[in-house]
């Protein structure tokens, strides 16, 4: 595990350290909707459904425009994503926490009961994603991954270890998390615990609900680091199903769109 102080020292040079895509065009549209629809002296308009102005949660969420279930969480001020240094300080508001309570809005969409183990919360990397504002997408996952987490419990522990399946195609770290509410910031969990520093801006985490064989709640984590040999430019977006065929029956998951 690294320390905490040279962890912090090594993430202020981040940005310099890790090998970041150059933004693509439009890269700020997200940023430009809170700007638009979430700022505004009438209060939340638009796609904008929701605002946390406060010191100790500063958050929106908004309708994404793909998919009839996913909304997006992202921080009321400007964060880029990941790779971020400021999202590793004391103090930092925790956007999964946020994230988590806001899946009440799928379950609304879907107009039906949401299973804890098909919610998911999930944030890519810079290498897969196209907008420049962190985002977290809260929506369904996909049902071959729910299988795969099911089969796969026996393999899973509180501590990051390889998943023994391939997901999507990509290999992934696991482990699990206790509790009902994610009191724990899965950020801090991945950086402090398994990427290191400099190499954040490389991973993309999956946040979904669980159950061990007793009943009780909790949540895996899923980790995937960038690999272009394999094509994985670490997005576990991958993982969600933006359809939601799980549990609506649809023929195939949308398109994904980052």
């Amino acid at each position: 595990m690294f320390l905490r102080p040279l962890l912090l020292l090594s993430l202020t040079t981040l940005a310099a350290c890790a090998s970041a895509p150059p933004p693509p065009a439009h890269s700020d549209a997200l940023w430009r909707l809170i700007e638009r629809d979430c700022t505004g002296a009438g209060g939340p308009q638009g796609a904008c459904l929701q605002v946390q102005p406060a010191a100790d949660r500063r958050d929106v969420l908004v309708k994404d425009s793909h998919g009839d279930y996913q909304f997006l969480l992202m921080p009321l001020d400007k964060v880029s994503g990941i790779e971020s240094p400021g999202l590793y300080r004391k103090g930092v508001p925790n956007y999964f926490a946020a994230a988590w309570q806001a899946r009440t809005h799928t379950q609304m969409a879907l107009a039906q009961p949401l299973p804890r183990e098909v919610a998911s919360l999930a944030l890519n990397s810079p290498h897969g994603r196209s907008q420049h504002q962190l985002h977290i997408h809260v929506d369904c996952l996909r049902a071959d991954v729910v299988q795969a987490l099911d089969a796969q419990r026996a393999a899973l522990s509180m501590r990051w270890s390889p998943l023994p399946v391939l997901l999507r195609g990509h290999h992934y770290q696991a482990r699990l998390l206790a509790g009902e509410e994610l009191t724990a910031n899965p950020l801090n969990l991945l950086a402090f615990d398994l990427s290191g520093a400099a190499d954040v801006g490389n991973w993309s985490l999956l946040v979904a609900g669980h159950r061990d064989p007793q009943g009780a709640p909790g949540f895996v984590l899923l980790a995937t680091r960038l690999d272009p040999a394999t094509g994985n430019d670490a997005s576990a977006e991958e993982l969600q199903d933006h359809a939601c065929s799980v549990l609506t029956g649809a023929d195939a998951a949308l398109e994904r769109v980052r």
